[in-house]
Parts: structure tokens; C-alpha cells; sequence
């Protein structure tokens, strides 16, 4: 999903402003580090879990007394289907304590909706994602409705789901939907002028990113940079930065902080002008949207789909 030599146009951003780079990856003062893992469900039993790793490696891991799983909703690690493809957060890099099996997050403007009982619906998902069909199982229907009460074209769409037999099944709202039609973004504060060392608001994360890839799409890009018409659209008063930059992401519901490098356009969530309650209620306006890996070690939980961040350079 992002720009080729995201590492060497940081380093070179870092030099031409004087400044020092800056290392990716989590504060090493967080304590017990988080450790994202994924793969194929090969075997699971109540204790042990082997998966498949993309790079083709199996990996053998233990599954905590405490662990929970969520597949399409909440389940026993046990009963997770052999084939399934998991991201698990871990402590001490082995021991599992949360599960998510087939999850997948289905973001963008409605285009379409058909159907009478399971609605299917067609997505514009931005220029960098194209078009995406999801289906609406009558089940989840009427809670998707009431947090999506503009269920029309012209307007977002956020929810969470799993992937099955090739198919996207929306389960639940991401969040609450903003009242506007999607071009109709709420006008930002008065412009960035240096003053904030930090910027707060919604954390949210996508499945669009490389299998693995610790990174983040951020909404004020320049467009020459990202060769994207929507860059550079959000109602949150951010900075403009460039691909490559450093982001300063800490959840302030885990206190955990991690150094993202912004490796893609953020086009789409920089039309929700929407809040984040996880811990506390945020700004309105999503200020990052993070890698499934990069969300995870920060704290975060798929299912809830936001934490409160606040951002700054790294």
C-alpha cells in the first residue's frame, strides 16, 4: 500500500530540516512490550495455538488462561476455525492473549444498496483503494442502521467485519456515522501555525496496509507528494507532511507511545470528522489511521475500532 523508499525520504526530510530522524518503532519506556503476530490458523487447542506466517514459517505459540477471540463476535481461542487468518496480540512475543480471526474494516462512501433482508452495498473506498462490495447480514442490520442513519449514497460508511469465502461481512459499526455527505467535510480551525507540539483525536486502523507493515495513513499529504486529488482534507487543524515523516502516536487509553512513519495518504479518513469514547471522548476528526501491526502494539483492540491518540514529529 505505500510509497517506494519511505525510510530514505524520511532520513533526507530529517537532514534538510536539521533535525534527527528519528527511530520507528514503540518507546522503549512502555514497559512489558506488545507484540502483534500473524498468520493461518493451522492447529489450535486451549493452550497452544500454530499458525502459518506469511513468510511461510510455522510458529508455535501459547494462548494465556485469559485470552479472548473474536470471530464475527466473541468466541473461545479453541473454537477458531483451522484455515483462518489471525492477527494476535501477544506479551513476551509467545504468549497470546487476543485473538482476531478474519477481521477485516470496510471504509468509504456508499454508492449503492441493494437487497431486502441481506443488504449489499457498494463502497467508494478512495482512489488508492478503488471500489468494494460488502454485504449486510439481516442479523447486523438494524445495528448498523441505527449508528449509520443516513444508509444512502453520497454518505460514509465505517464497519467491521470478517472475510468469508471471499466475502466481506459487515458485523458491526466502527463508529457513529458523521451527519454530512462525505464532500461535505466541516471546515478545519484556523490553520496550523507550530504552536501545538501535539494534536489530539481518533486513532482508527485499516486492513489495506501490507501483510506485517507497521505504519500509518495520514489525511494532509501533499498532493504532488501522493499523487492524490483528495490529500489534504480533514477537520482537524494538522500539519501538511510528507510521506516518509515520523509520527508520535501515543493511546491514552494504554499510555503506550510508538514512532509510525507515514507511509500512505489518509484521504479517506480525513473525511470523518467524528469523536473516538474509548477511555474518554476525543476531538472531532480522525487524526491518523494505523496498520493493523501498528494498532495492536499501541494497545488498541480491532473490535473497538478507535482509541484516543494524541500525535506530534517524531
Amino acid at each position: 500500500m505505500g510509497y517506494p523508499s519511505v525510510e530514505r525520504r524520511r532520513v533526507l526530510a530529517a537532514a534538510a530540516l536539521g533535525r534527527e530522524s528519528g527511530v520507528p518503532g514503540p518507546d522503549p519506556d512502555n514497559g512489558e512490550p506488545l507484540r502483534a503476530v500473524a498468520g493461518e490458523i493451522k492447529d489450535v487447542s486451549p493452550h497452544l495455538i500454530i499458525i502459518e506466517t506469511p513468510e511461510g514459517a510455522e510458529e508455535r505459540l501459547v494462548i494465556a488462561p485469559w485470552a479472548t477471540a473474536w470471530h464475527g463476535k466473541d468466541a473461545a481461542p479453541a473454537d477458531l476455525p483451522a484455515g483462518s487468518m489471525v492477527v494476535m496480540r501477544t506479551r513476551d512475543g509467545r504468549v497470546v492473549e487476543r485473538i482476531w480471526a478474519d477481521t477485516t474494516r470496510i471504509t468509504g462512501t456508499i454508492l449503492s444498496i441493494s437487497g431486502r433482508r441481506d443488504l449489499t452495498v457498494e463502497l467508494d473506498c478512495g482512489p488508492h483503494r478503488g471500489h468494494r462490495t460488502v454485504v449486510i447480514p439481516y442479523r447486523a442490520s438494524g445495528r448498523l442502521q441505527v449508528r449509520h442513519p443516513k444508509f444512502e449514497p453520497g454518505y460514509l460508511f465505517d464497519a467491521i467485519g470478517i472475510r468469508q469465502n471471499g466475502t466481506s461481512l459487515a458485523m458491526l459499526p466502527a463508529t457513529s456515522q458523521p451527519p454530512y455527505p462525505a464532500r461535505a467535510v466541516p471546515t478545519p480551525p484556523p490553520a496550523y501555525a507550530g504552536l501545538q507540539s501535539r494534536i489530539s483525536g481518533p486513532a482508527t486502523w485499516s486492513d489495506t496496509f501490507d501483510e506485517e507493515e507497521r505504519g500509518a495513513a495520514y489525511p494532509m499529504l501533499e498532493r504532488s507528494d501522493t499523487g492524490c486529488p483528495d490529500a489534504g482534507v480533514s477537520c482537524t487543524g494538522l500539519p501538511f507532511l510528507a510521506v516518509g515523516s515520523l509520527l508520535q502516536v501515543r493511546n491514552l487509553c494504554s499510555q503506550r507511545n510508538a514512532n509510525v512513519p507515514v507511509v500512505a495518504c489518509g484521504c479517506v479518513a480525513g473525511r470523518f470528522c467524528d469523536r473516538c469514547v474509548e477511555c474518554d471522548t476525543s476531538p472531532r476528526g480522525r487524526v491518523v489511521e494505523l496498520s493493523p501491526f501498528s494498532y495492536v502494539e499501541l494497545g488498541g483492540d480491532l473490535v473497538k475500532g478507535c482509541f484516543n491518540a494524541q500525535i506530534g514529529l517524531g
